[in-house]
């Protein structure tokens, strides 16, 4: 019988965060190819720029839960 896939996500409960980060990346090379080089090279680029300010105090983060509730505001829920 074939694994359902809330069987799939309860197995992924007891795996470590950079083991289920792997899988998610793997299952989307191989259903949609790999990211082209320049693209996560760019991506790379703004994520440390990002940090960088986050780190540096020019730029606050906010909150999970307060970006949560504004997207749930916006999505109408």
């Amino acid at each position: 019988m074939p694994i359902t896939l809330d069987q799939i996500v309860e197995e992924t409960r007891e795996m470590p965060s950079d083991t289920v980060a792997e899988l998610i990346d793997r299952i989307l090379v191989a259903r949609h190819g790999g990211v082209d080089a320049s693209v996560a090279g760019a991506w790379k680029t703004e994520t440390d720029r990002r940090i960088a300010e986050i780190e540096s105090g020019k730029v606050k983060g906010v909150p999970l839960e307060e970006s949560l509730a504004r997207a749930r505001k916006i999505a109408g829920l």
